[in-house]
């Protein structure tokens, strides 16, 4: 989940509680303030949802969800055995990728300082954080420099493949800044034998409808600015990745992983670097 870059957003927080309250973290990643915020702003997402507007809980859990659900099949397939998550928060995906699948795959969650302060110290002080399994500090909108994505993916280990997972935070950036973070995205899984890119995406298309706008109305506020839609449909963000440097793209649905209005609106891009020969991105059920 993403942070602001200056300092932990309350979407962080908010998100965190949401992972633990359906069972998808660990309690440690759960924080005080999260947990305030969700009982606090339960009575209002209940009504909203009673008079036919989007939830954003079954939002979040959606949109989780399908990109775990992606993530899943890369590395079952063998395409992948590296994960860099962008801008991972207090996911816990990266702790339950860790568990479930051991010395299989390599896990790194990046985030700014302070974000990655905390995480450490969460998942050192409940004995949660493995071998395979990293913290590091990564800025998303670095160029280069150490704290770059292509200096990070720089790290891994260059014979396996590699996943780069961003969840929420491509709301938070301009057009410009999504391009060219597609752009190094693309430059860093271009090293690897396969590259997978997996990130959620509001089009703006599909979010002008009363229940959508609802939901995304209140994702703003939670996240204190607009909710950036930076695409009119699925074939312009496609043809987007494609001159970003990915070879192929698919778009996945929330209603492949939920039958929740608000997983109408879930879109999840998988992009291919096509690397070596390896597989393509699976085609949405």
């Amino acid at each position: 989940m993403a942070e602001s870059r200056t300092s932990i957003s309350p979407t962080a927080h908010y998100t965190a509680a949401v992972w633990a309250h359906n069972g998808l973290s660990h309690p440690a990643l759960s924080t005080p303030a999260g947990r305030a915020m969700y009982w606090s702003s339960w009575p209002v997402m209940r009504a909203v949802q009673e008079l036919g507007g989007v939830g954003l809980e079954d939002f979040l859990l959606a949109r989780h969800v399908l990109i775990d659900r992606r993530l899943e099949l890369a590395i079952e397939s063998g395409r992948v055995s590296q994960v860099i998550e962008v801008a991972a928060g207090m996911s816990p995906r990266g702790w339950r990728f860790a568990e479930r699948y051991g010395e299989q795959i390599t896990y790194l969650e990046t985030d700014l300082p302070e974000m990655v302060e905390r995480k450490r110290a969460a998942l050192r002080g409940a004995g949660l954080l493995g071998p395979g399994h990293r913290v590091e500090v990564l800025d998303a909108l670095a160029e280069s420099g150490e704290r770059s994505l292509g200096a990070v993916a720089g790290d891994l280990e260059p014979g396996g493949g590699v996943a780069i997972i961003t969840e929420g935070l491509l709301s938070y950036l301009d057009r410009a800044a999504v391009l060219g973070l597609w752009r190094r995205a693309a430059e860093a899984l271009g090293r690897f034998p396969h590259g997978l890119m997996l990130s959620d995406l509001h089009l703006a298309g599909e979010n002008r409808g009363a229940t959508t706008a609802i939901g995304v109305r209140l994702l703003s506020m939670f996240i204190r600015g607009d909710v950036r839609l930076h695409f009119e449909d699925e074939r312009e963000a496609l043809a987007a990745l494609r001159s970003a440097g990915f070879a192929e793209a698919a778009v996945h649905r929330g209603s492949d992983v939920s039958d929740t209005r608000g997983a109408a609106s879930i879109r999840v891009i998988e992009s291919g670097t096509g690397n070596r020969g390896g597989p393509t991105p699976a085609q949405p059920a």
